[in-house]
């Protein structure tokens, strides 16, 4: 049986440079083969039992510093088989993101919450360059743009996962779940609700991008481009 953790790991390098539908086209296959390599380990039956695993990531965030992350931690994880969660120093604001899954989930969760941070990171960080060459908008103006592109990337990113999942409901209807013992694991968690700021002050343009190049993008085509690009590398 293939290793799928070496096949995504492969097509996460495809993207050359770090735009959105790159990004979510990679996302996308990637959990179209998490799909494929569970039904064949359930027909195969050779899937041995795995432990939940939990993975504490590098990245934090809070409701001023990239509110964007925390709402993008849940849908991935909610779509590769994990639970994201948070947590903070007391008296922080700051709160650092992880995953429970099964072991293979969870890391293979990690690294594509990873890839997805460090391309939305780099859009993000041209959209503020070519603000601030502008020479006439505010850090706020610009903290606002940058924030709603962000979210404006989860909602295409969310809606482009239910599109991919309506089309083939029967291959990956009862595959790609959270698992019960993943969700007995989870329970300590808690269950509380993000809100930000930042969040009702979006930017409708550049909220709308992000959502239109979700709903559009094409993974096929995507990919065939991206495979003949000379020299893959991952975002950053």
């Amino acid at each position: 049986m293939k290793d799928y953790k070496d096949k995504i790991g492969k097509l996460l390098a495809l993207a050359h440079s770090p735009n959105e539908n790159e990004a979510k086209a990679a996302l996308l296959k990637a959990r179209e083969l998490m799909a494929e390599h569970k039904l064949t380990e359930a027909e195969c039956a050779e899937a041995a039992r795995q432990e939940v695993k939990d993975i504490k990531t590098e990245f934090t965030a809070s409701k001023r510093r990239d509110p964007w992350l925390i709402p993008l931690s849940a849908i991935i994880g909610e779509h590769y088989c994990c639970k994201a969660y948070r947590t903070h120093i007391s008296g922080k604001q700051t709160q650092t993101i992880g995953f429970i899954g099964l072991e293979d989930d969870a890391e293979l969760c990690v690294e594509i919450f990873g890839y997805a941070v460090a391309c939305i990171r780099s859009r993000i960080k041209e959209i503020r360059r070519e603000l601030k060459d502008e020479g006439w908008y505010t850090d706020k103006y610009i903290k606002r743009e940058c924030d709603s592109y962000g979210f404006g990337f989860n909602r295409g990113l969310s809606r482009a996962f239910d599109r991919q999942q309506e089309e083939a409901p029967q291959e990956w209807g009862l595959v790609l779940v959270v698992p019960p013992e993943v969700e007995e694991a989870a329970q300590h968690l808690g269950k509380g609700e993000f809100k930000a700021k930042a969040q009702q002050e979006i930017s409708r343009d550049a909220f709308l991008d992000g959502l239109k190049d979700g709903m559009e993008f094409d993974p096929t085509r995507v990919l065939r481009e991206t495979q003949e690009k000379r020299t893959p590398a991952l975002c950053g």
